[in-house]
C-alpha cells in the first residue's frame, strides 16, 4: 500500500518510473482515469492548445491575460525546466509539493486493484485536472503533450481550440508528412468550436479548413482574421500592435523575438472569442495581463554576468528562429553555444543554424537517458562542415556543468553564451546559476518570484 506521508521527491521519483511505459498515444486511460475520479475534467471550461513550437508562449499569455480580470485560471504545460511542480498552476502559482503528494497518492489508490498502467503523461494530465477541479478553478488553459488527436490531455470539451503552428517533429509518432502532422495535431477540434492557428504553410491551412468545415466549427488564420504588426523587438521584450475584432496599439509581452507577436495574437483571438461568447472579459486586461507574462526558458536572459541566454529550441523551426532572433537582437555579438539535444531529434538540421552563428559550440549531454551523446553531435557537425558550411569550432563535454565551466573560460568581452537544444538541458543550467547565486539579481530586475 502506497504511504501517502511519502515525501516529495520519493513521489516525483515514482512519477518519472512510470515514464517506463514509455509514449502511448490513445485516450483509453485518461479516460479511464477520468471515471475513477469522477469527472474532472467536466469540472471546469477550457481552452485546449496544439502546436509545434509556441504552445507554452501561447497558454501562458492567455492564462495571464484571464487571470488579469481576477478569474482563477488553471494552467497545465509541459515539459518542466527545474521542479516538476513548473507543470501545474493557478493564477501563475506553480502548484505546491503537499498537493503533488497528495493527488499522486490519491490517483494510485483509485487505480490500485485495476489493470492501468498509465504513462507518466496520462498520470501527470489525471492529476492536473484533479487539482482544477478541487480549486475549482474559472477557466483552464491546457497544452497538449504531444500530437493532439491521441493526446492523453485530448478528453477535455474546449471551448476554445488553438493550434498554434505545424512543422516537422516526433515523427516517429505523428508521420512522417506535413499531412499526417496536421491530422494528429487537428484531431482537438470539435464540432462547433472555433479553432485558432498561426500556421503559415498553404497546404496545412487548406488541410486544417478542410476539417474545421466538417466539424461545423470556424477557423481563425493569422495573417487573415487577426494579426500583429511588430513595432519593436529587443531584448527585453516584443512590442506589437493587434488587429482583431478590435484593434490595440502598443501591446508588449516580456518575451524577446518576433514569433512571440503572433503568440500573443494568438492568445488575444482566444480571449476576444471568448468575449463574443458572453464571458465577461475586460479589455484593460489584455494589456495588462500580456506584460506579466512570466515564461521561463524562451530566450530568456538568465544571467548578465555573465551573459547568458536560455532557449529551449528542440526542432529544426525553433532553431531557424533562434539563430534569426540572435542576430537580429545581437548583431554585434559572438556567440558561444552550449548544445544538448535529444537523440531521437534531427540532430543536422537543429545544429546548423546555430552552428552558423556561432564561434564556438560545446556539446554536451543532459542527465536523461534520450539525449544524444557529445561524440554524436561532433559527427554531425563534421558532417555539416563537410558539406561546405562555416567552419566552427566544437569542444566536447562529459556533462551541462562542465560545459558551463568551459564557456565562461573562453568567455571574451564581446562574448554571449546561448544554451539550446532541449529543454532538459536549459534546466540544468538554470539549476545551476540558481545554485551560484546568479538568477536572484534577474529575478529583481524582472519582478519574477524566486523559486
Amino acid at each position: 500500500m502506497y504511504n501517502s506521508e511519502s515525501n516529495y521527491e520519493s513521489t516525483v521519483q515514482y512519477l518519472y518510473s512510470l515514464q517506463k511505459h514509455g509514449i502511448k498515444l490513445g485516450l483509453a486511460n485518461t479516460e479511464a482515469l477520468m471515471q475513477l475520479l469522477n469527472g474532472p475534467h467536466r469540472a471546469f471550461p477550457s481552452i485546449h492548445i496544439a502546436g509545434t513550437n509556441g504552445k507554452g508562449s501561447t497558454a501562458t499569455a492567455l492564462a495571464s491575460m484571464l487571470s488579469a480580470n481576477g478569474l482563477k485560471v488553471g494552467l497545465f504545460t509541459s515539459p518542466h525546466l527545474v521542479s516538476f511542480t513548473e507543470r501545474i498552476r493557478i493564477n501563475s502559482r506553480k502548484i505546491d509539493e503537499s498537493d503533488v503528494i497528495h493527488l499522486a497518492s490519491k490517483i494510485r489508490a483509485v487505480i490500485a486493484g485495476t489493470d492501468l498502467n498509465p504513462t507518466f503523461f496520462e498520470f501527470v494530465t489525471a492529476m492536473a485536472f484533479h487539482y482544477f477541479a478541487l480549486h475549482k478553478v474559472d477557466w483552464a488553459v491546457v497544452e497538449t503533450g504531444m500530437g493532439g488527436r491521441l493526446d492523453a490531455t485530448n478528453v477535455l470539451s474546449p471551448e476554445v481550440c488553438i493550434i498554434t503552428n505545424i512543422s516537422h517533429d516526433h515523427m516517429e509518432f505523428l508521420g512522417e508528412t506535413l499531412t499526417d502532422i496536421t491530422f494528429e495535431k487537428a484531431g482537438i477540434i470539435k464540432p462547433g468550436v472555433p479553432v485558432i492557428t498561426a500556421a503559415s504553410q498553404p497546404e496545412v491551412i487548406d488541410q486544417l479548413q478542410k476539417i474545421s468545415d466538417e466539424r461545423s466549427t470556424a477557423l481563425h488564420v493569422y495573417g487573415k482574421d487577426f494579426m500583429a504588426s511588430l513595432t519593436r523587438v529587443e531584448p527585453q521584450g516584443t512590442h506589437f500592435d493587434y488587429s482583431g475584432y478590435k484593434k490595440y496599439s502598443n501591446l508588449s509581452v516580456p518575451l524577446s523575438g518576433a514569433y512571440q507577436a503572433a503568440n500573443a495574437a494568438m492568445a488575444v483571438r482566444a480571449y476576444e472569442l471568448m468575449q463574443k461568447n458572453n464571458v465577461p472579459l475586460s479589455e484593460d486586461a489584455i494589456r495588462e495581463g500580456l506584460k506579466d507574462v512570466i515564461l521561463e526558458g524562451r530566450l530568456e536572459r538568465a544571467s548578465d554576468d555573465p551573459p547568458i541566454l536560455i532557449d529551449s529550441a528542440h526542432n529544426p523551426e525553433a532553431s531557424q528562429v533562434l539563430a534569426s532572433n540572435m542576430r537580429n537582437l545581437f548583431p554585434d555579438k559572438n556567440i558561444i553555444s552550449i548544445l544538448g539535444i535529444m537523440d531521437d531529434k534531427d540532430l543536422q538540421e537543429i545544429i546548423r543554424p546555430l552552428a552558423e552563428i556561432s564561434r564556438l559550440i560545446i556539446l554536451t549531454r543532459a542527465k536523461y537517458d534520450r539525449a544524444a551523446s557529445p561524440e554524436k553531435l561532433r559527427e554531425v557537425i563534421n558532417t555539416i562542415q563537410r558539406t561546405g558550411d562555416k567552419p566552427v569550432e566544437a569542444i566536447n563535454t562529459g556533462s551541462v556543468s562542465e560545459a558551463m565551466a568551459i564557456a565562461r573560460k573562453a568567455l571574451k568581452r564581446n562574448d554571449i553564451i546561448l544554451v539550446a537544444g532541449s529543454f532538459y538541458t536549459s534546466g540544468e543550467v538554470k539549476e545551476l546559476l540558481g545554485s551560484v547565486g546568479v538568477l536572484p539579481t534577474l529575478r529583481e530586475s524582472l519582478g519574477t518570484p524566486a523559486n
